[in-house]
């Protein structure tokens, strides 16, 4: 792509790359470590500190995810159309700050949660008043404020600080996304085992004070380099482009194509764009006759539509089809990311009615800390995948990427039915042990806890990771290269969106379940003591619904056709795209 990313600026802007990386990294850092540390524990928070049962704090702990996800929509389009990318941020951050001060006053201040409950089995157990529980949803808005701002803009944000059309501004793109990622492993390692220790054994006022000091540092580290950003002026939503496709294809329903659309139709392409030029495709060919010029339409001495609700380029159109043809692959990532949802949810259910302990020894692990396996497994495959894999793979396909993304993206997919199954087994077998052999005590408001180590816990993790490593990386990769350039910050939006159906999909389905499935007189498959329900089938259910995704999914990759930019094929043009855009 030879357009300047920040050609909106209107003049070459003074990059500051390097010199503005330790300020932006920094602020990512600490901003991971923060919400991390706060998001990572919440679950044991909910249950133990605001008393709410299992069911209750895993559908709010979904929703909460899910509304962050969902919000990240309205974050990139007023990122792009109203406030810049670097305005958003500076908000998002301090209402981030804000939300993670108010949760850590409900844990210091007595008045602003519930009396804790008593060890004994039948001791009763006070919930939370209204005002508590108001309290603590400020904190979870704020929260989602910051989420909303900050995950659609902070990686294109790192990336506006390098200039995309020299060799070392590329590298220092490249550069930055690999520092990224290796500051979200290193904040999620430090989350989920520092933090959630101080939470779980020490104090929750501490523990929540920490995440809430380093998102303070946060803020300071974005706000000191404030004067060395490139900052890259909003240009208006591209969600208007497509609204005018849709409505003017509308329009024109009743019209009739001409036998030569690529030459007869409207095609012009503005030289401002950031864009590339887009080749024209026959697929989707409804949306076609929002081109077709009529002798109503009136055309601007520089080429362009006077009215663009009534004509539109065919460069709008192909820009419009990338976004639809996407659309069925990311409903494969919504039912997808369901088997992530259960992996920071009711595996840490399964880990607190486990053997925690270390050996003989009296430490035991914290039951949110077991999340980290997956970070470690994603962590070491990763290299392994791009060191080793991909170059031996590059000779068997002579792709520079090793295999398609759509291949790529499905055999996550297949691990994930994988990690469902180990997972169903691991549960069958703590259910067990707890029910045939000696326990090691209860856990109050649960149920005994099984003599099965913790450790059994490892593999569906460590899949999940891997499965993740495929999959999610793989869609981050797809939805960067298949959206137009300056739908970016959609791009990001539309990835978290699919998290976010997918927790409220994974709720829907935890509701139903616990509602429709019985064992024995009193409980059912999802009961609050593992031990009386039946956990395993429901992974069972879960495994069953990613086959019949993976079928789905295996169709839409036959039928979809990548971005192809004008007089390319379309590997060419993947080709073209992989040297010049950075793997996100």
């Amino acid at each position: 792509m030879e357009k300047n990313e920040v050609a909106v600026t209107k003049k070459e802007p003074n990059y500051r790359g390097v010199k503005a990386m330790p300020f932006v990294i920094g602020n990512e850092t600490f901003e991971k470590l923060g919400t991390l540390g706060t998001s990572s524990n919440m679950l044991v928070y909910l249950s133990t500190v605001f008393n709410m049962s299992s069911i209750s704090a895993t559908n709010l702990i979904n929703i909460f995810h899910g509304t962050c996800n969902f919000g990240t929509l309205i974050g990139a389009f007023l990122s792009d159309t109203y406030l810049g990318r670097y305005k958003t941020l500076g908000i998002a951050s301090v209402s981030s700050f804000l939300g993670m001060l108010v949760l850590t006053l409900t844990a210091a201040f007595s008045a602003l949660h519930p009396p804790e409950c008593g060890a004994e089995e039948n001791s009763k157990c006070v919930g939370p008043t209204p005002w508590q529980l108001a309290f603590l949803f400020s904190a979870f808005g704020l929260l989602v404020v910051g989420a909303s701002g900050i995950r659609p803009c902070n990686l294109a944000f790192g990336a506006d600080q390098f200039n995309p059309n020299t060799d070392s501004g590329r590298k220092g793109i490249n550069s930055f996304f690999n520092w990224y990622y290796f500051t979200f492993t290193f904040a999620m390692m430090i989350s989920l085992t520092v933090i959630v220790y101080v939470q779980s054994n020490l104090n929750w006022a501490i523990g929540l004070g920490i995440p809430t000091l380093l998102m303070f540092l946060s803020c300071a580290f974005f706000f000191i380099g404030s004067r060395i950003y490139v900052k890259v002026l909003p240009e208006g939503s591209p969600m208007i482009s497509m609204a005018q496709v849709l409505i003017v294809a509308y329009k024109k329903r009743e019209l009739k194509l001409p036998e030569q659309p690529w030459s007869n139709l409207f095609n012009y392409f503005s030289p401002d764009s950031i864009n590339s030029k887009l080749a024209y495709s026959d697929q989707l060919r409804f949306l076609n006759k929002a081109s077709i010029i009529t002798k109503d339409d009136e055309i601007n001495k520089d080429g362009s539509a006077a009215n663009p609700w009534g004509l539109c380029s065919i460069q709008q159109v192909e820009e419009m089809k990338c976004v639809i043809r996407v659309i069925p692959i990311w409903i494969a990532g919504i039912i997808y990311y369901v088997v992530l949802a259960q992996m920071n949810t009711y595996v840490v259910f399964q880990a607190i009615q486990s053997n925690r302990r270390l050996g003989s020894g009296k430490f035991e692990i914290p039951a949110a800390s077991y999340s980290v396996f997956t970070m470690i497994s994603l962590t070491i495959w990763i290299p392994i995948y791009d060191r080793l894999i991909v170059p031996l793979l590059r000779r068997i396909t002579r792709k520079d990427e090793g295999i398609s993304l759509l291949q790529r993206i499905g055999i996550g997919m297949v691990l994930a039915i994988a990690t469902m199954l180990v997972s169903a087994l691991v549960e069958n077998h703590r259910r067990t042990l707890a029910l045939t052999r000696p326990t090691l005590g209860r856990v109050p408001r649960k149920g005994a806890i099984s003599s099965m180590s913790g450790s059994w816990l490892i593999p569906q993790l460590a899949l999940a990771g891997i499965s993740e490593a495929f999959a999610v990386i793989g869609e981050v990769e797809f939805f960067y290269k298949q959206f137009p350039e300056n739908m970016r910050s959609f791009a990001g939006s539309f990835l978290f969106c699919g998290f976010a159906m997918s927790n409220y999909l994974s709720s829907f389905l935890i509701s139903v379940v616990h509602r429709t499935t019985k064992v024995g007189e009193t409980e059912n498959w999802l009961s609050e003591d593992l031990n009386k329900g039946r956990l395993d089938y429901f992974y069972y259910i879960v495994a069953g619904l990613e086959v019949v995704n993976l079928g789905y999914f295996l169709i839409c990759s036959k039928y979809y056709k990548y971005k192809t930019t004008e007089n390319s094929t379309a590997d060419v043009a993947m080709e073209e795209l992989q040297t010049q855009k950075p793997v996100i």
